[in-house]
């Protein structure tokens, strides 16, 4: 009855040659190449923002940092991880050819991040009034909370712009994500320009011009996945179906959003320790060389080394989509030697990427300081910290390929656990002893993260390593096939 639910022909292992790893690689490139532009044009709608308020004033400037950090600690970070549920059920659901699926699914998790955005706009709403209840400078929580309550269009259409990612990603169509997020992007430098500068509504503009931006986003590719011959097999009109998918879209979800969350939140966390270090403002800065946050004390030099290092930080995150993409799709269809190469192919790829950027880094690591500031004390630091960057280039890649892994199998659940025994049970507490107790300051800080880092790839090596990919392919078709007999799976395969 389990051969059943494998490809014919592909129940026995095959030797891996270099000629399959290659055409994998390929297909992995091709998916995450375009994808990092797609991070990229994302990411830069706060980067313009932010520049743009900057132009109003300190006030304005600080207000709009600290609210952005905010909105994406609270709102967005919960919706992405949310989100990359998908990666699993639609990217199985293709694989096993249940095209319809992906529609229903992807509407299903959009009404579902729309219950789950309801409370976090609630609290947006009234950030303001939270910020000063905590202490926090009146006048900057004014402006925070305008920022943020004129963030709320912004939260849903992200919480619609997700699923339509994934819906596309999913089956490999990059190239609509390319041009509609690079669309959004241009249309965003005009319309932001307007709203700040023209229209008076200070902060209030900028987070306006993000939500138009965003949504003129998902209304491109609401009309492609509409429209578009490409999306015929697995468009879908709405209906009551939507609903019975949500159950298992939280099974996904919230282990999922719990494990970006964590991570996510360890580096924040980090940042908030080094400004109780000694000389807050350098440990701070060299900190933020690979963990940017926007702390309005650095906005004005990190603006570049925010360019710089998402732009590093996003190739191995979109390689690690690449992974849960290839992963989902292979075992979707019954096919373990499918979803093995696509392992042996991201991580080959993860290790080319680490072994040439961080070479790089480390080889121009007395002129990379330079790039970030002029100040000689901040530029000897980067300089002496090289070596820790170049490790989290390693590690960063790593994980990024590892946790892309971990998506396409539908581990969400076993992630969530990793990173919380990585970050908060080693990462952290190694960080903060480090940091105050041996006094090695901003480098002890960075060697702690280094540790959980190292323990969540450890970790999660080790689950990679022990799977039997026969054994995940007929646990994925009986969760597909479900209410099925294994007459009707080995139909379908033939």
């Amino acid at each position: 009855m389990e051969d059943g639910l494998l490809l014919p022909g592909k129940r026995e292992e095959k030797s891996v040659t270099a000629r399959v790893l290659g055409e994998e690689a390929k297909r992995l490139v091709c998916i995450a190449g375009p994808m990092v532009a797609v991070t990229l044009s994302q990411y830069l709608l706060q980067v313009i923002s932010v520049m743009m308020v900057g132009h109003l004033g300190e006030l304005s400037l600080s207000s709009t940092a600290i609210g952005m950090s905010l909105c994406n600690v609270t709102g967005f970070s919960v919706i992405m991880g949310m989100a990359s549920a998908l990666e699993t059920l639609c990217g199985q659901a293709y694989g096993a050819h249940q095209y319809k699926k992906l529609g229903t699914q992807t509407y299903t998790a959009t009404l579902s991040l729309y219950i789950v955005s309801i409370p976090i706009a609630i609290m947006w709403t009234y950030m303001g009034k939270i910020l000063i209840h905590i202490g926090q400078d009146q006048a900057i929580s004014r402006e925070a909370g305008k920022f943020t309550r004129s963030l709320v269009p912004a939260l849903f259409a992200y919480a619609t712009l997700q699923p339509l990612i994934r819906f596309f990603q999913m089956q490999s169509m990059v190239l609509p994500m390319l041009i509609s997020s690079c669309a959004s992007v241009c249309i965003h430098v005009p319309l932001c320009w307007v709203l700040v500068f023209k229209s008076g509504l200070g902060n209030a503009g900028v987070a306006l011009a993000v939500a138009v931006s965003m949504w003129l986003n998902v209304i491109f590719l609401a009309s492609y996945m509409k429209f578009s011959t490409s999306c015929e097999k697995t468009r879908v009109p709405i209906s009551m179906e939507i609903l019975h998918g949500i159950g298992e879209f939280f099974r996904f979800a919230i282990p999922a959003a719990v494990m970006l969350c964590l991570e996510w939140w360890s580096f924040e966390l980090l940042i908030l320790l080094s400004g109780l270090l000694p000389n807050p403002k350098l440990e701070t800065s060299v900190l933020s060389v690979w963990y940017p946050s926007w702390d309005e004390e650095q906005l004005g030099p990190e603006l570049t080394t925010l360019n710089t290092i998402v732009t590093l930080q996003a190739i191995p995150y979109k390689l690690g989509a690449g992974a849960s993409t290839r992963v989902s799709n292979k075992l979707g269809a019954g096919n373990p030697q499918g979803a093995r190469v696509a392992v042996y192919a991201v991580m080959l790829l993860a290790v080319t990427e680490t072994t040439i950027v961080s070479t790089s880094l480390f080889a121009s690591r007395r002129v990379f300081g330079f790039i970030f500031s002029n100040e000689k004390k901040v530029v000897d630091y980067v300089t002496t910290m090289a070596p820790l960057l170049c490790l989290s280039v390693i590690a960063d890649t790593l994980n990024a390929a590892l946790t892309g892994i971990a998506r396409g199998c539908g581990w969400q659940h076993i992630g969530a656990y990793v990173n919380l025994a990585a970050f908060y049970l080693c990462g952290i507490p190694v960080a903060a002893t480090l940091g105050f107790w041996v006094q090695l300051r901003g480098m002890g800080l960075w060697i702690g993260i280094l540790a959980g880092a190292s323990t969540e790839i450890v970790l999660l090596s080790l689950v990679t390593c022990c799977t039997s990919w026969e054994k995940q392919a007929i646990k994925t078709r009986e969760r597909l096939f479900k209410g099925k007999s294994s007459f009707d799976s080995e139909a379908l395969l033939i």
